[in-house]
């Protein structure tokens, strides 16, 4: 930290707007942000604050807001401003850095966990002076900017990725040549009941409707394998290379009637099993209303090529997206790495700042 740096408590330069009587519930909708808690923001007809003010909930999980303008918050709500020792932008950042460990340390409680104002006050703050604090603001804001759209331009390719591979797929299984029914060319079984207590240290993998949470000593189904969520993670498809057991919460191909397992998987992946929901409180899925659905198949020497185009893709996919979200992973390091050297005094001008 740089000589003519302070070490300030956030007492020393927090004032405190009046607290909210406004619930979070049973407002007219507006033009005003309104924060609730955590994350949520709603819009309302009324506002309690002008100009630049920082929102943190007091309850429930720790989320950093600013905002300069009229808004408005809730009970349970915490709004705050800055003196003339502190930039409120660069107090934001400061939050903004130390947003997990406030979190944590500050939020407490045994059921709903609650902030504590009084050992939140207590934080120390390193505070320059304050054209040196404004001067970092103005670094922080290009930076962030740039990063925001560095990042929306990556999460952009990445949904854009997966959509080519999407779309390929609803047009090879919206041509296909035969008329039949999901029965006539596979049968689904439902699969086997187990508890966590029932399953004993092994590598074979327990398939549930979410995907693959544990493994047994035991399989019941030999590989190639197909899975489908039926309960819970309705229709989430899975292709198992080793042999398996299928959780009672999916169905299993038991029959695949000479068709290729992988087009197989490659037919569900694509098929939208929400329509047929048979469940009430809980979504669920029954095998008898799927089995007479009408679809569009291909005959099994068409498969094997219809399959490796499909393999050669999604491998294509899969190498794009890894791409993709490393790219939001390391900008996302990128960022907190300039806000914590923003902090000791080692942040560098804008232009020195590789994004």
């Amino acid at each position: 930290m740089k000589q003519d740096w302070e070490i300030k408590k956030l007492s020393d330069v927090i004032e405190e707007n009046n607290k909210s009587t406004i619930k979070s519930k049973g407002n007219s909708e507006g033009i005003y942000p309104f924060y609730i808690s955590g994350k949520n923001i709603k819009f309302i007809n009324r506002s309690l604050v002008d100009g630049s003010n920082i929102f943190l909930p007091t309850g429930g999980n720790f989320f950093v807001h600013f905002y300069n303008g009229k808004a408005c918050y809730s009970t349970d709500t915490w709004s705050l401003k800055t003196n003339s020792k502190a930039d409120i932008k660069y107090f934001y950042y400061f939050l903004l850095l130390n947003e997990e460990l406030i979190g944590l340390k500050y939020f407490k409680g045994a059921t709903i966990k609650h902030l504590q104002k009084k050992d939140f006050k207590d934080i120390e703050i390193p505070l320059p002076p304050l054209l040196e604090q404004q001067y970092i603001v103005s670094i922080l804001d290009e930076a962030f900017a740039a990063i925001a759209k560095a990042k929306a331009n990556a999460e952009q390719n990445l949904k854009n990725a997966k959509y080519l591979f999407k779309s390929y797929l609803q047009e090879v299984f919206k041509e296909g040549p035969i008329n039949t029914t999901i029965g006539e060319q596979v049968l689904l079984q439902r699969g086997f009941d187990i508890t966590k207590e029932q399953q004993k240290n092994g590598n074979i993998p327990v398939v549930s409707s979410g995907g693959i949470k544990s493994y047994h000593e035991k399989a019941m189904v030999q590989a190639p394998g197909v899975v489908i969520g039926r309960k819970g993670t309705l229709g989430k498809v899975f292709f198992l290379e080793c042999d398996f057991w299928p959780h009672d919460t999916t169905l299993w191909i038991k029959d695949y009637k000479q068709n290729n397992p992988k087009f197989v998987y490659y037919f569900f992946t694509n098929f939208d099993v929400k329509p047929f929901d048979s469940g009430t409180a809980n979504p669920a899925l029954n095998r008898n209303q799927v089995h007479p659905i009408p679809i569009r198949w291909y005959l099994p020497k068409q498969q094997q090529t219809i399959v490796h185009q499909l393999d050669t893709l999604q491998a294509k996919t899969q190498k794009l997206e890894a791409i993709y979200q490393k790219k939001i992973e390391n900008l996302e390091e990128l960022r907190k790495s300039i806000l914590q050297k923003a902090f000791v005094g080692e942040l560098k001008t804008e232009k020195d700042i590789k994004i």
